[in-house]
């Protein structure tokens, strides 16, 4: 098993080298004008590496195709093995498996959530500034005065 730091230094440059031939053009897919790497791992024994990834949609109110990207990075995928065999000069390239990255959805249902619980914490709050008791506002008060206090 390597070293752990190793393992990372070499998923950054393995995500740095993938991402800059996504972004440069390098890989003449229309399907991957709209991908970005956002994270990589690589095993233990360094032979293995995973890259996660989000789609973004062409315009704010289009859908990401989800579809066409898996298809066209594994399409790539080898071109980009043999790039990141070159960049990173180790002697065993690691094999690339690419997963979608579903943190940033995580994310946005969790700030959903998150204004949800602040609309109702402050629906709530009007309600208990409007409210008035059922009974008095003492019930404890006592008109008629107690044998303590005579």
């Amino acid at each position: 098993m390597a070293d752990p730091a190793r393992a990372a230094r070499l998923a950054k440059r393995i995500s740095s080298i993938v991402a800059s031939a996504i972004g440069s053009g390098e890989i003449k897919d229309p399907r991957l004008a709209h991908v970005t790497i956002t994270d990589a791992r690589v095993s233990g024994d360094l032979h293995d590496a995973t890259l996660f990834y989000t789609v973004m949609g062409e315009s704010i109110d289009s859908p990401p195709d989800y579809e066409g990207a898996a298809a066209a990075l594994a399409k790539a995928t080898g071109h980009l093995r043999s790039l990141v065999g070159a960049g990173t000069g180790v002697r065993f390239t690691p094999t690339l498996a690419f997963q979608l990255d579903t943190v940033p959805d995580a994310a946005r249902h969790m700030e959903e959530l998150v204004a949800r619980a602040r609309a109702n914490d402050e629906m709530v709050a009007r309600r208990a500034a409007e409210a008035k008791p059922a009974g008095d506002a003492d019930p404890y008060r006592d008109d008629e005065p107690r044998e303590s206090d005579r």
